[in-house]
């Protein structure tokens, strides 16, 4: 009995799976990374495009600034599409300010490391944060200076060894408390091994319009990653304390996740997006400053490393909120709106005569 041979069809094309805004998660890639193999900075790089992705961002809507140091070579590695400027070692801040006074309809993500902001950046560093800019400010901190063969950084712990056994004899800058006694409106600490934890403060960062301060402790796999490090894997993983379980509810999402009455505290931010947060360590309210410095503080005493939300303040005005600008980006104006007239100036020199 002769039979019909099976010619097998060519499976159907999968469907392309697009974010909110039709764009793939390949539009929010970048270059090759340079960095060495199992660098937590890669790790912090994908976790950015996760979010930016998911929360459907334009990329060309996105402003990459960045400093000196290993870290600031990260904005090479996510959203080509996006524009970005390397600054000078520490000066990133200014930029940024510059930047958003120029077109504050700009989202801007700044990425730094321990260097580049708690040594020569220090001031800057300071000064965008009293002004409350409204920019993601990341610190992929390792501990070391990476380019420069792995000395201290001054987030470096007291008492941490290097790999040729030198002791660090100085107290660390715990840039999170620095952040919070600032008045920065968001600040957090993750860990670059922690998916869910990052990308959750990731997308609360996106929908926040104010200072944003992560510092993301992220092992240096070449010069930091040994016995006796504390921002080593190991060590992390064994001293990490996470003061919440952190869920986040975008502002195009139904809310329709069920929390224990007591237990949870909701942040609506300012899209309209809500930052859940389960707590896990005591009764924390991460809406109270003084008590957030204290946990940050009797945690460092106790050699434990908190990450999480630990402030967030959705209400302060943002710095271009407060300079109250015009809604058109400032460098699109013509100078007919951007340079006072000569009865502006008389008026002025009579007031001052």
């Amino acid at each position: 009995m002769a039979t019909t041979p099976v010619i097998p069809t060519p499976d159907a094309p999968r469907a392309v799976k697009t974010n909110r805004i039709g764009l793939q998660v390949l539009d929010y890639r970048g270059g090759k990374t340079t960095l060495c193999a199992g660098c937590g900075h890669n790790a912090i790089s994908e976790r950015i495009i996760d979010a930016f992705y998911e929360m459907g961002v334009q990329p060309e809507r996105v402003m990459k600034l960045s400093g000196i140091g290993c870290s600031s070579k990260s904005p090479a590695y996510f959203m080509n599409r996006s524009f970005s400027f390397n600054s000078v070692h520490g000066r990133m801040p200014s930029v940024a300010t510059g930047a958003l006074l120029a077109n504050q309809t700009m989202k801007a993500l700044g990425v730094s490391g321990d260097g580049d902001t708690a040594s020569i950046g220090m001031g800057q560093f300071v000064h965008m944060i009293r002004r409350n800019l409204p920019i993601i400010y990341i610190i992929e901190d390792n501990g070391v200076y990476g380019l420069t063969k792995g000395q201290f950084s001054a987030t470096a712990d007291i008492g941490s060894k290097l790999k040729t056994g030198v002791v660090n004899d100085l107290p660390a800058i715990d840039t999170c408390s620095l952040a919070i006694q600032l008045g920065a409106t968001f600040v957090g600490r993750s860990f670059s091994g922690d998916k869910k934890q990052l990308l959750a403060m990731l997308k609360a960062a996106i929908a926040h319009n104010g200072t944003v301060v992560l510092d993301v402790i992220s092992p240096c796999v070449t010069f930091n990653d040994h016995e006796g490090s504390t921002r080593s894997y190991k060590y992390m993983q064994e001293h990490d304390e996470p003061i919440s379980e952190l869920g986040f509810v975008p502002h195009f999402q139904e809310i329709d996740v069920e929390y224990d009455p007591g237990t949870t505290v909701n942040v609506q931010m300012h899209d309209g997006s809500h930052l859940r947060l389960r707590k896990l360590h005591e009764d924390y309210d991460p809406t109270d400053r003084v008590k957030a410095v204290s946990s940050l503080m009797s945690a460092h005493e106790g050699g434990e490393v908190l990450t999480g939300v630990f402030f967030v303040d959705p209400k302060k005005p943002s710095f271009t909120e407060l300079l109250n600008l015009v809604d058109e980006p400032l460098g699109t104006l013509p100078e007919s709106r951007t340079r006072p007239g000569k009865a502006v100036l008389d008026s002025v020199m009579q007031q001052l005569m």
